[in-house]
């Protein structure tokens, strides 16, 4: 049988695989005998459904369009689809899916292959199995080696912007501030920015949503000293693409005799920065514009390596003091 049953306290639960997808769940029983008949019935159910249930004839193609229809995001969609075409859906397994990622991203990371096809992909066999009864799928995504991001600082950008241009220096400032990406740094427009409620109006490309972000002081100054009619539709700094970006951008380095880091370095800073300063992870995010605060903490929460750090917390008077200190969260005790 591919689906066992476990015993998790009291109560055995099944767990297994059938056709490629995953099931799990409580058999509701304390004797392992009936609790085995449960499971094979869950698993005669499955393939039931799997070779003729409602979900049998239905192709990728047809997924897809179901996914679309509901209005879910259509990014990689179109190159996914065109792969699969009229596949039976109840024919793709989960390592089918990987090796798909692999054949339409040939030479990429496992980041992009794990962002480009497996999760749109599961998310939209998932929406499938919603509407037709069929069971879900997971599908393992690729390993990424966690590597300790470069980050801009303060100091950093402050020497960026001696030596760059108005308008090159603004676009620095203003992505270490807001988070930004270089692409959609370069994609604002004048009528996105409100200088009176000090707001920008950022579209996020990498995720399809769009956010506001706070113009702080340093921004608005920098904002200011860019020479600009300030016609609604020209783009803020000057910069058709990110790609127009990168060579004035290695000059100011040079320039400025500073570490060589990306534009995206900015966006590392951000994080770091409201990281450092001990604003939570949930407010970070959002005025960042992450939708995962385990990526969030995963990527940009860089260990302190100074051990005094460990001394400024702890050897202080209210640490030091020798008598217990009343609870500052949940119900306060009596001391």
């Amino acid at each position: 049988m591919s689906i066992k049953i476990i015993k998790r306290g009291k109560i055995w639960h099944y767990v297994g695989t059938v056709a490629g997808r995953r099931l799990r769940g409580s058999t509701g029983a304390t004797d392992k005998e009936i609790a085995k008949r449960i499971a094979a019935e869950k698993e005669a159910r499955a393939w039931s459904g799997h070779l003729d249930g409602p979900g049998a004839g239905l192709t990728m193609a047809q997924a897809f369009l179901a996914y679309l229809d509901a209005e879910k995001s259509p990014r990689f969609i179109d190159r996914i689809a065109d792969h699969w075409r009229n596949t039976p859906v109840a024919t793709v397994t989960a390592g089918a899916i990987r090796q798909s990622a692999i054949k339409l991203y040939p030479n990429a990371g496992p980041a992009t292959r794990n962002r480009h096809v497996i999760v749109p992909t599961q998310a939209a066999l998932n929406h499938a199995a919603a509407l037709y009864g069929m069971p879900s799928i997971k599908v393992p995504r690729f390993k990424i080696e966690t590597k300790e991001k470069l980050y801009v600082t303060g100091e950093w950008v402050n020497a960026f912007e001696d030596h760059a241009s108005p308008h090159l220096g603004a676009l620095c400032r203003f992505m270490f501030e807001t988070g930004a990406r270089i692409g959609e740094t370069t994609a604002l427009t004048w009528a996105d920015i409100d200088l009176d409620r000090r707001t920008a109006l950022i579209r996020q490309t990498k995720v399809s949503v769009e956010r506001t972000a706070r113009i702080t002081p340093r921004v608005l100054v920098a904002l200011a000293n860019i020479p600009s009619n300030r016609n609604p539709g020209d783009p803020v700094f000057q910069y058709a693409s990110r790609e127009s970006v990168r060579k004035s951008w290695d000059a100011v380095i040079a320039r400025a005799g500073i570490a060589k880091l990306s534009p995206h370095a900015c966006r590392h800073g951000f994080a770091t920065a409201m990281l450092r300063a001990g604003v939570d992870v949930k407010t970070v995010a959002k005025w960042g514009g992450w939708q995962d605060v385990r990526t969030l903490v995963e990527t940009y929460a860089h260990a302190i390596t100074d051990p005094s750090v460990v001394d400024a917390v702890f050897d202080t008077e209210l640490t030091q003091a020798g008598k217990p200190q009343p609870l500052t969260y949940g119900k306060k005790r009596e001391i």
